[in-house]
């Protein structure tokens, strides 16, 4: 099974865990996967309109799925997923 790598920020809201494992055979079926075990998630990845959120940087082992097949980009059982939220701010 694939796993997913959750960042610290996102932790809350799937029970304190640093990896899921997911099924699917693309990204999309592993968010589906695990937005389905963790409902509280889904707005912190998703927008109103169901789009990853453009502040949300996924990666397929060390690929941004940007530079691949996005959400439909498939993937394997050996294949580590890692969710990165996009940090802005700081002080001047």
């Amino acid at each position: 099974m694939a796993i997913l790598r959750i960042p610290t920020p996102l932790r809350p809201y799937v029970e304190g865990k640093s990896e899921i494992p997911v099924r699917g055979e693309t990204v999309s079926d592993a968010l589906a996967s695990v937005t389905g075990q963790y409902p509280d998630l889904r707005t912190h990845l998703f927008n109103q309109e169901g789009q990853l959120r453009t502040f949300v940087n996924l990666y397929v082992n060390e690929e941004d799925i940007r530079n691949l097949s996005g959400l439909s980009t498939p993937i394997r059982e050996t294949d580590r997923l890692l969710l990165i939220p996009s940090i802005a701010g700081g002080s001047r």
